[in-house]
């Protein structure tokens, strides 16, 4: 059986599959862009967009690709099939899953910043595959740009993270995705994307396939359509895939499952183009009505020979955070699902389709635990989940320890802080006492670039502070970078909180006299209520404060002006931001119009009893 399936293993050279990974606003979406243009992947009645595979309104608010997404172009009689991946390393699980469909990968890095975190991250993963890089050094048509210099350190951390002889041999091409021009030597040069795609045909690997025997597929991410149902990417491996075929799921646990394949797609540019058939290394999407359960990491194959194929293996996520209904005074005023049973088949749903997202049983049916890679992905889901008309609670976030040679360890980080000279002092001094370790320091202009080492619980909540000692200036990425043994225990946060003590509407005159000793979070006229956390206490310790207390009215007319009631504007608060400030007895509380921040025991007596 192994001899013919050798026999029947076949290059295609008509075909090319490319992974672009990069770090955070490295320019992969942009450059897809380009390539739609120069390709004309985009028919003449569709107008180009800006960022087109960003198509979710929440990554083009934030500005960051969240889902892998995959398209293709023709070039010169060869189709190359591109999956644009995120840049954040949170996101890292669509990322390991889209590398077990493509044979190379396209490494943007931007002439300026140069090698960062993320691209450390999925690199490694890359490598890792035995997946060869082509190096593309992106914004060279900035001022500033160091190109060569790049290129070295990309070799340097290519060794670093153990790649092959044939790994170190990378092609390089410069390029300015935002100009369409690319060159393989002299930029100043460079007219249009012809040598990046020239550079691509050549050295990007040939998919080696076996275009005969019995099918072989798996399902490597899922996606919804309301005319269709359920819809599954992933790459024919083996065989041929035909539409209208009889096939199987092979799930993780239990016997095999037929359905048929009511539709088969492929991409082209923006659009998803019907197929008959396709062949072992098209990379397609089939639909197959409401009879197709499939989930991520599932097998579709012949029903006549089932087969499975390794599950999708991920890296386990690092933090944890309950979910639950909301309970506080306004709950249900503004979302349309607020029970446990709507909750938690929302997050089962989110679960399936993502195998980065994890459920952990809390004993309770009405408290979710949902486990993920990071901050930003538990943001982004609490952001959707919103979005949709869900309304719930949740809590601080946690890290998830691991058991290492008996030893307890915890998550840590490889940090990257852009700051201003002026502010780097206190960087360096707020990250050593979170427990961070400076690997580097290195000037750049005005700037200082550090790299640190840190614990993720030491970097809850820092992201604010930075923000604030670099006024607004600094540049902060981070990436998880492995394990290390538990050390020491860290603080807590140190301002308290200022809570409201009874329910009402706030008010100018109780805000003025209390903003001097506080950070407020709530304007003048907002609806509060009891245990409601509305500021930022400057000093240690909670203070309860009534914010709905009004100026009494007297017949008395005071000499001189009244004093002026002049609030300061708010701070806001964001998901992130609130999952960062949040303390064990509290919850961010979400709904559809607002984000709330309360305790958990609402009555201030209650919880000075429970002390």
């Amino acid at each position: 059986m192994a001899t013919t399936a050798a026999q029947s293993s076949t290059v295609r050279d008509d075909l090319r599959n490319l992974a672009i990974i990069a770090h955070v606003d490295h320019g992969k979406t942009t450059l897809v862009d380009a390539l739609f243009r120069f390709t004309g992947a985009l028919h003449s009645h569709q107008e180009p967009v800006e960022r087109a595979l960003d198509r979710e309104d929440l990554e083009r608010e934030r500005g960051i690709t969240i889902l892998a997404k995959n398209t293709s172009i023709e070039f010169e009689g060869v189709r190359i099939q591109l999956v644009d991946t995120p840049g954040h390393a949170d996101f890292g699980g669509e990322v390991e899953r889209v590398l077990g469909m493509v044979d190379s990968v396209l490494l943007l890095v931007d002439a300026v910043e140069g090698v960062m975190p993320q691209t450390r991250f999925v690199l490694a993963k890359a490598l890792a595959r035995g997946l060869r890089p082509i190096l593309v050094v992106n914004k060279m048509d900035r001022p500033q740009q160091r190109g060569d210099a790049v290129v070295d350190e990309v070799f340097d951390l290519l060794v670093e993270l153990g790649a092959s002889d044939e790994q170190l041999d990378f092609p390089v091409v410069f390029c300015s995705a935002k100009a369409s021009k690319a060159s393989t030597r002299n930029f100043a040069a460079a007219r249009d994307l012809k040598p990046l795609l020239d550079t691509i045909v050549e050295h990007a690997a040939k998919p080696r396939v076996e275009v005969s025997g019995p099918l072989l597929f798996q399902a490597v991410t899922l996606g919804y359509d309301e005319f269709l149902g359920r819809l599954v990417i992933g790459r024919v491996e083996r065989g041929r895939l035909e539409r209208g075929a009889l096939v199987a799921r092979v799930p993780e646990q239990g016997a095999p499952e037929r359905f048929r394949v009511t539709k088969l797609f492929g991409t082209r540019g923006l659009e998803r183009v019907e197929l008959d058939s396709a062949r072992a290394g098209d990379i397609v999407i089939i639909a197959g009505g409401l009879q197709m359960q499939i989930e991520v990491g599932d097998t579709v194959c012949d029903p006549a020979q089932p087969e499975q194929r390794p599950r999708i293996a991920i890296d386990p996520p690092t933090i944890r955070v309950r979910v639950a209904p909301n309970t506080s005074p306004f709950a249900g005023r503004e979302g349309r699902f607020l029970t446990s049973r709507q909750i938690g088949e929302r997050l089962e749903r989110e679960a399936r389709s993502n195998i980065s997202i994890r459920l952990e049983d809390t004993g309770s049916r009405d408290v979710f635990q949902v486990a993920g890679r990071g901050e930003l992905q538990i943001a982004v889901l609490i952001e959707i989940m919103r979005r949709e008309g869900f309304e719930f609670s949740v809590s601080r976030p946690e890290i998830i320890t691991r058991t290492i040679e008996g030893r307890s360890c915890e998550p840590v980080e490889d940090v990257f802080a852009e700051t201003p000279d002026s502010a780097a002092g206190l960087v360096l001094e707020k990250l050593a006492g979170r427990q961070g370790r400076l690997l580097s320091m290195e000037q750049r202009g005005e700037r200082k670039l550090l790299r640190f080492v840190a614990p993720s619980r030491g970097l809850f909540g820092y992201r604010s502070e930075f923000l604030s000692d670099t006024r607004g200036e600094g540049v902060l990425h981070r990436s998880v970078r492995g394990y290390e043994p538990v050390t020491v225990a860290l603080a807590g946060r140190l301002p308290g909180a200022i809570v409201a003590s009874e329910t009402g509407r706030t008010t100018p005159y109780a805000l003025f006299h209390i903003q001097e000793r506080a950070t407020l979070f709530v304007p003048p006229g907002v609806e509060v209520y009891e245990g409601q956390i509305v500021g930022e206490n400057r000093r240690s310790g909670d203070m309860v404060v009534n914010v709905c207390r009004a100026k009494k009215l007297s017949n008395v007319r005071a000499a001189g002006r009244d004093e002026a009631t002049v609030v300061n504007p708010p701070r806001t608060i964001g998901i992130e931001s609130a999952l960062e400030w949040i303390g064990e007895d509290e919850v961010l509380e979400v709904t559809p119009a607002s984000l709330r921040l309360r305790k958990l025991v609402l009555a201030a007596n209650q919880r000075k009893s429970m002390r």
